[in-house]
């Protein structure tokens, strides 16, 4: 038998020893891999420093650690951690537990959870104050809120909601134990009553209410709204946007958030519930509406008057949920995307009548019929369609359907002088140098849908909202109105005919993207990027950019680059072999919008092994592999899949709704029939360590980031070799790197 009482002494005389000296002596002497060293505590009594052998009982480890404190009936106790989340050990996670970590001696699970069920439902005041502020600390145990959820906690803490007789740090506590609760997934939300989603509705929907308490209340709706069809409904029918609107007038950022994430959560579920349902009804009238308010002007110009132009910085928090609003807001405009015209329409026809009537003033067409058909034929025509004759066959290609007929008539009735000109000037050229308008408008709605991404779903590490959107009420059709005379522009700058059709289009794009990226805050801004991005500057940056990439096509720079690329593949390998084995730290996601738990993932030295474990924070440098208990054999490996194919796509309500389970999810597959699910925080993480599984997997490495590294680094290899080095001695070793200077007074302040 381990003798559980090596020794004792004061723990803080054991915290203080030093680290370094530790560390040698496990060197020296390791122990066996089921032996690990802790302390552990108990309050008023010495700390006992033990052996834990892992393949012995936990009841029997807890019952020896009670022998050692004479405490009896060691079935009511149970380990947990000291520091940190302070979770129970239990027989699944105690292969957790490493030499030197600090657990305590406190009561099992089920009593706590007995204990604290009876404290809530007791009549002192103080008493149930005090045992809801430890319950909604306990509550993120998920081994707590197992035994807690069994003895129908849930259900109390509910009916005390229902009660209305919580108020202040009560009612915010016990709201915070219900949320985490339920976070765990164990109970269905579906089982949620009426009547408490009334009474957290009445909380938001309250004009002065406890910061906290409303934080709380937005939060547990929003999961409502993620992880439940039945609850949606039931919480769209309480809250409306305009109610939530008042909370994005305060000064509290985080308030704010939470508004516009619950107002994204409902828009983001409206749709899928509309797709479900067979029949036009109650539900579907309120989904109409609330799709109609999205863009109502009210609420764009609180979000840019009180969040964009407000007195604080935007975090990244509000910063996504105002790309997610942004993404759900073009999303509207999807289903004209998807919708081919109807040629018998009379509604559509009478569209394309109005453009031509606007553009040729044709009021007074003649009476004759083979005429008036001439006529319209020699004016479509003008006007710039394919399709003379029926120029509704124009808008059967979906995207962007009739889409683009929208953005027209907007065009020709709201900026009616533009319109007029980009036709006239065009129809009225003989020199083949016409813009074909409506042509080129329709390409442009489709390009435009490519570039703003409509129709996808948000990217959940995507923070990259544009404030000019939130400027205009009509903000997609100014967008095009701008981006239409822009094409006009461009066409006239590079001297196209018909034949230079898609060169132009090619072009287009460029300068829109390239404003983009410049994040103009308003759409007069994204006039003036667009004037300095005309055809000329377009040829200087990419001549630039072809001098740098200094690509020559001649046959001996072509067998160069072969004979490079081999190495430099090799050495891109290595690269990424090494960025696996300093690990990356990975984000958590579950049922709820976004949550604060981390895990590390790293590969082994000799590239064998890749070892992950959960973390309580992000780290701030490497983690060492003690740290990190669970690990699979890379030689188990059977494959790695992306996007739609990984596993935890069909398991995650957050995946599923935003963009990144798409873009930035990946799973690894391994016996029997495993898979270790992974979420990048970003695209450069996301193709680091899909060519690192790559390669570990002898497969070809195939990501955007290869194919930029590969080009910039046999461009420099290539300039390297063909330098003229002729009576030029190379060292033979690089130079010394020169000495930090001793102050950097000398350095220059832009400001």
């Amino acid at each position: 038998m381990v003798d559980l009482t090596l020794c004792v002494y004061s723990l803080a005389d054991w915290r203080r020893q030093d680290k370094s000296t530790w560390r040698e002596e496990r060197a020296a002497m390791p122990p066996p891999s089921d032996i690990v060293k802790v302390a552990i505590e108990w309050p008023g009594a010495n700390a006992q420093f033990i052996e834990i052998d892992q393949k012995k009982p936990l009841s029997s480890i807890v019952r020896e650690v009670c022998d050692g404190w004479s405490l009896s009936s060691s079935e009511q106790f149970a380990l947990r951690y000291a520091d940190g989340p302070q979770l129970y050990i239990t027989e699944q996670s105690r292969g957790e537990i490493k030499n030197g970590t600090i657990l305590r001696l406190a009561i099992s699970p089920t009593r706590a959870a007995r204990q604290l069920l009876e404290r809530i439902q007791s009549h002192g005041i103080d008493a149930r104050l005090e045992a809801l502020k430890e319950l909604a600390k306990l509550s993120a145990d998920p081994t707590f809120a197992t035994e807690f959820i069994n003895l129908e906690g849930i259900g109390t803490l509910a009916r005390l909601v229902e009660s209305g007789t919580h108020f202040g740090e009560m009612l915010a506590f016990t709201l915070t134990a219900f949320l985490e609760l339920m976070d765990h997934g164990i109970v269905s939300w579906d089982l949620i009553s009426l009547s408490f989603i009334k009474q957290i509705a009445g909380y938001v929907n309250q004009p002065m209410v406890d910061v906290s308490i409303l934080q709380r209340s937005l939060a547990i709706l929003e999961s409502m709204v993620l992880n439940s069809h039945n609850l949606y409904h039931r919480v769209a029918q309480e809250i409306t946007v305009g109610q939530l609107i008042a909370h994005l007038q305060v000064s509290n950022q985080e308030i704010q958030t939470y508004a516009i994430a619950l107002i994204n959560a409902l828009f983001l579920k409206a749709p899928e519930d509309r797709r479900q349902e067979e029949h036009i009804n109650l539900q579907d009238l309120r989904l109409t509406e609330m799709a109609s308010s999205l863009a109502q002007k009210h609420l764009r110009s609180i979000i840019l008057n009180h969040i964009i132009h407000g007195n604080r910085p935007i975090k990244a928090e509000m910063a996504h949920q105002l790309y997610v609003l942004q993404v759900l807001t073009f999303n509207l405009l999807e289903e004209r995307m998807m919708t081919k015209m109807d040629p018998s329409d009379p509604t559509q026809r009478d569209i394309i009548f109005e453009l031509r009537r606007i553009a040729f003033d044709g009021a007074n067409d003649p009476g004759n019929t083979e005429k008036r058909k001439a006529m319209h034929t020699k004016d479509y025509r003008m006007l710039g369609f394919t399709n003379h004759e029926n120029p509704a066959v124009d808008f059967m290609q979906t995207p962007p359907g009739v889409l683009a007929l929208d953005n027209m008539l907007y065009l020709a009735r709201l900026h009616q002088d533009t319109y007029i000109r980009i036709v006239l000037e065009n129809s009225s050229r003989e020199d083949k140098h016409e813009c074909p308008f409506g042509r080129c408008a329709i390409e442009l709605t489709r390009m435009l849908c490519e570039i703003l991404q409509v129709g996808e779903l948000p990217n959940e590490g995507c923070n990259d909202y544009h404030p000019m959107f939130f400027t205009h009420d009509r903000a997609w059709e100014e967008f095009f109105c701008v981006c239409i005379q822009l094409l006009n522009k461009t066409w006239k700058e590079m001297r196209a005919t018909v034949e230079d059709f898609n060169k132009v289009m090619q072009v287009v794009r460029e300068q829109i993207t390239r404003a983009l990226a410049m994040k103009p805050s308003s759409l007069d801004q994204l006039k003036s990027k667009l004037r300095g991005l005309n055809y000329s500057e377009i040829l200087r940056l990419r001549q630039s950019e072809r001098m740098s990439q200094d690509d020559f096509q001649s046959p001996p720079i072509i067998e160069l680059r072969e004979r490079i690329q081999p190495e430099i593949l090799e050495l891109i390998k290595q690269q990424r072999l090494n960025r696996l084995c300093e690990g990356s730290c990975f984000r958590k996601v579950g049922n709820r919008r976004r949550q604060d738990k981390f895990w590390f993932c790293r590969l082994s030295l000799n590239h064998k092994v890749l070892h992950y474990g959960d973390l309580d924070e992000p780290p701030q440098g490497e983690v060492p592999y003690e740290l990190l208990t669970d690990k699979i054999p890379v030689s188990d490996i059977k494959s790695v899949v992306t996007g739609k194919d990984c596993p935890h796509m069909k398991e995650k309500t957050a995946l599923r709704q935003n963009k990144d389970g798409l873009e930035l999810a990946f799973s690894i597959l391994y016996d029997p029939d495993e898979a270790l699910n992974f979420v990048a925080p970003n695209k450069y993480e996301y193709c680091i360590w899909i060519d690192g599984l790559c390669a570990l997997l002898g497969r070809e490495m195939g990501s955007d980031l290869t194919r930029s590294d590969l080009d910039t680094l046999i461009s420099m290899e290539m300039k390297l070799r063909l330098l003229d080095l002729e009576n030029i001695a190379i060292p033979e070793a690089p130079p010394p790197v020169p000495k930090e200077p001793s102050t950097y007074n000398f350095t220059y302040n832009y400001g």
